[in-house]
Parts: structure tokens; sequence; C-alpha cells
């Protein structure tokens, strides 16, 4: 398989460890004024897209370039000196910026909640995607527009300019989301507008459900959200997901597999001749015939335990993506992705947990249990 480029966010994550034996009904239990809550050792490690997925698909086997941005200070040193355990690099240090980071609140019981300093992030563009780097990868996935201010302002333009270019190499694309901040400048930008303007770019469209809904569909968002606690629980994928689906295919993707949290995953994809066009000038073309037309719902595979899920959907693209490029059929493609996303929320950060393609297969093929 050629190269595959991780591009996008990266950040620092820093998760206080809540101890054992004890669950929370509210947030307002823990985030109290003036309250002291005792936690473990807290777990810092890499976050964000180019860290998440870029290093589960370079653990999966595959020859990863990453493309990410940080500062010349403290919490960028960090980040580097983490890559390069894992035997990566190649990050982008701008001393004018800060390094982002994120605290994820992962209390028992409830949710996870994020603060999170974009820093770095907010000043990547197109331009820091080398001519050299495109020239050797044949698949593309770019993780985070949504907290990257170059992406979502002026409507997308530099996302979609920068999709366009990938394209015109000839690579693949794959394009995922993150929560957005209702309050923020992200949270104001037209998504549709956006959207509409990337996704004929984009071939692998794998935002989550939740994101989605609050940038397609609003007053269905707003109806989940009321409904108070994880809006993806129980939620009923051809009723909800299904519709979400088929808009980004209508606006040009070519194929959408929306992440559900614990309710599973949806996947749709295009017509043959979409397909084939996206086809044209590809270093890696897909079965038109295997690809084309399909849609279904994967449920959960039961994880042996639960410790966090920090960048299980991360991690699940990055089988998925795998898969697609050891020249799996969709169906197998998800069930994959789901899989690894069962291994992933094993452990408090992103890549303990994970398995490789074999050893997932083995385990679905003995007959793993799902939710």
């Amino acid at each position: 398989m050629g190269k595959i480029i991780a591009a996008g966010h990266i950040c620092l994550d820093i998760t206080p460890v809540f101890p054992g034996g004890r669950t929370y009904g509210e947030i307002a239990e823990v985030l109290m004024p003036g309250k002291l809550i005792q936690t473990e050792a807290a777990d810092v490690h890499t976050g964000g897209s180019v860290a998440n997925t870029g290093l589960a698909l370079k653990r999966l086997g595959n020859d990863v370039i990453l493309l990410g941005k940080i500062g010349e200070d403290a919490f960028g040193s960090l980040i580097v000196s983490i890559l390069e355990r894992e035997g990566a690099g190649g990050l982008i240090v701008d001393p004018c910026v800060s390094t982002s980071y994120s605290v994820v609140l992962n209390v028992p019981g409830i949710d996870r909640l994020f603060l999170h300093n974009p820093g770095a992030n907010d000043t990547f563009s197109g331009e820091d995607i080398p001519e050299s780097a495109l020239e050797e990868a044949e698949l593309f996935h770019f993780g985070y527009p949504t907290v990257m201010k170059r992406m979502y302002e002026n409507g997308g333009a530099e996302l979609a300019a920068m999709f366009r270019r990938v394209k015109a190499h000839g690579l693949l694309t794959s394009l995922d989301l993150s929560s957005v901040d209702p309050d923020s400048d992200a949270g104001h930008a037209d998504w549709e507008e956006i959207l509409g303007r990337v996704l004929p770019y984009v071939d692998f469209f794998v935002p989550s459900f939740e994101e989605l809904c609050f940038m397609l569909d609003r007053p269905r968002y707003e109806r989940l959200l009321a409904g108070g606690g994880d809006m993806a629980e129980g939620l009923d994928l051809e009723k909800e997901a299904a519709p979400l689906a088929g808009r980004v295919l209508e606006m040009g993707c070519r194929a959408a597999l929306i992440k559900c949290g614990t309710s599973g995953m949806y996947y749709r994809t295009a017509a043959k001749a979409r397909i084939e066009e996206g086809n044209a000038g590809a270093r890696f073309a897909l079965d038109a015939d295997v690809w084309s037309g399909k849609e279904g719902k994967q449920a959960c595979y039961r994880p042996d335990r639960v410790l966090s899920g920090t960048g299980a959907g991360d991690t699940s693209i990055a089988a998925f993506l795998t898969a697609v490029l050891k020249g799996k059929a969709p169906e197998a493609c998800v069930s994959l992705a789901a899989a690894e996303g069962a291994c992933c929320v094993t452990a408090y950060d992103a890549l303990t947990g994970l398995k490789t393609i074999p050893e997932l297969e083995a385990r679905l093929r003995s007959g793993w249990e799902t939710l």
C-alpha cells in the first residue's frame, strides 16, 4: 500500500482520572464553585485527528505522513516527544502561536466534557501541506476542520481549496469532524454551505451523528438534545441517521459512514456512476461494482471493559481506511471499524487498546457479541 497523509488537528489531551467505585448523576456534582474533587494521576497523551487517527493508522501497519501544527512551548515539546516514541514526526512548529490542548473530563456516569484551546490549529492552511507529500501518497485523511479557524471561515473556502488540490493529485480523500461549541465562531458558521463546497472532493465522509445533525438538521438536533443524556444512545438509525447520510451523498461525497456511539454506525455509498467518476485519475480506484449503492447498519461490539471513549471514533476510522486500502468490501470495512472502536475504549488513551486487522478479524470470526 502507498503512503497515507493524516493531516489537520493535533493537541495535547489531559485527562484527570477519577477514583473508581463512584459514579455521578450530573456534572453539577463535580463542577461546583469552591468544591474540591480528588482525582488520581492525570493521563496525558496526544489528541486530535492527526495523533489519534494518524498514529492508529501507523500501528495498523500503514506508512503514514503526519501533518499538524504546534507551538514552540512546553505542550508542543511534549507532543513531539510522544510522537518520537511512536517513530513519527514531521510536525510544523510555529513560535508565534500556542500549542493546542484539551482537558478531558471523563466523569464516571456522565458523557465526556472537553475544555479546549485550538491554538496553532487555527492557523493551519492548505499551504502547510507540501507538494512532496501529495506526490507520494494515495490517501489523504483530514480531521477536525470544526476547530480550525482557517478551515471554517469564509464559508470553508480554504477547506474546499485544499481538498480540490488533493483530489487533483489523484488521492483518495477522507474527512472527519469534531464536536462544535454552539457559542463559538465555528458554531455560528454556515456548515451546510461549507459541506456543500468541500464534499464534492471527499470520497469518505466519516462524521459522528451528533456533529452532522448539528450542522444539517438543527431542529432534529435540538429535539434530541432536549431528551438529555447521550444523544446517540438508543438511536433509531433508519429514522435519524439515514436521512443525514442521504443528504451528504446528495452534496457530493462518494460514501458516508456516520458514527452513532453505542447505537453503532450507519453507512451509505453513492451510485455506480459517482463511484466511477471519483476513480478518474485516482492512484487507488474503488471497485465500482463492490462499492456502489450500499447501505446498512453496524451494531457496536461489546467491549471487554470501558475506561474512556477518547479516540474511539478516530481509531475506528483508522481501521476503516486500512481495510479500504486492503481492498475489502464496504460491509467488512465498517465491521472492522466498529471492532476497533470497541478495543479503543478499553484504555484511557486512543492507542493502547488497539488491535491489528488480523486480530480483529479473528475475534469477529469467533462470534464477537454485539450490544
